[in-house]
């Protein structure tokens, strides 16, 4: 249990959900762990998870879609920590049913602005360090998404497509410099938003099961272990790689 130990290891979105089990697998295999989120409840109650296993963290409240913030984050996270080793850039929404041709201006902003730019604003800080450091190991959150496509969601899709050409371009940048960039593209994962979905329609449920040839949706855990995995040194040739955890979805 210590893929991780001694190196300081950046969250976004671990409020809840894969952020929130990616922080606390980081902990667990000995890393310092900086929490960031819009979400303060969610993301002070990840804080004390996480120190009840006897680990250190802290929590740093940002909107990764913001400039200036996601700057601060960065600078706050060296301040507080002393470097920055590993990143999961995580942080996302899910995207509203609608066709492209009905889909309305301010959804499609919205998607890329958080989705998107909120990944490459990330990177943007982070790398700097990394180079100053000589190190580093960067996992960007896309999805099945990003590999595949789906009707009835093009600015999710077109959103999560783009953080992996993003993720393969920077990979490729700094694959002499030490730091290494891959993408997780998670299934249908059982998360609060999940839950929410299939309480108002419960027809999903079952549609949301079959999905996936390996008959049920995934666990946050299981997509933490891989961002785990990728941002460790056992993934030490691995660089510009997505990397599907979705029970065979993309396989059929």
């Amino acid at each position: 249990m210590d893929q991780l130990q001694g190196k300081v290891v950046l969250v976004t979105g671990g409020g809840s959900g894969i952020g929130r089990a990616a922080a606390l697998a980081c902990a667990r295999e000995g890393a310092r762990v900086a929490l960031a989120d819009i979400l303060v409840e969610g993301s002070e109650e990840t804080v004390e998870m996480i120190r009840g296993l006897g680990a250190e963290a802290a929590f740093f409240k940002t909107d990764v879609s913001q400039t200036g913030q996601v700057e601060a984050m960065v600078r706050d996270v060296v301040g507080t920590f002393g470097r920055l080793d590993c990143a999961f850039n995580n942080a996302g929404i899910g995207g509203g049913a609608s066709l492209t041709h009905k889909t309305d201006e301010e959804h499609w902003d919205r998607m890329m602005s958080i989705n998107l730019k909120g990944v490459w604003l990330c990177m943007k800080y982070e790398i700097p360090q990394m180079l100053d450091q000589g190190s580093g190991a960067i996992v960007n959150t896309s999805s099945v998404a990003g590999v595949i496509a789906f009707k009835g969601t093009p600015a999710y899709v077109a959103a999560k497509h783009a953080v992996v050409g993003l993720t393969k371009a920077a990979a490729l940048e700094y694959a002499t410099s030490g730091i290494r960039v891959n993408a997780v593209c998670p299934g249908v994962i059982h998360t609060p938003l999940i839950d929410r979905n299939v309480a108002a329609r419960p027809q999903l449920a079952d549609y949301y099961k079959n999905l996936h040839p390996i008959g049920r949706l995934g666990e946050a855990e299981e997509v933490a272990e891989a961002a785990v995995w990728l941002m460790s040194d056992a993934a030490s040739f691995v660089t510009g790689h997505a990397l599907v955890v979705d029970g065979g979805l993309v396989a059929q």
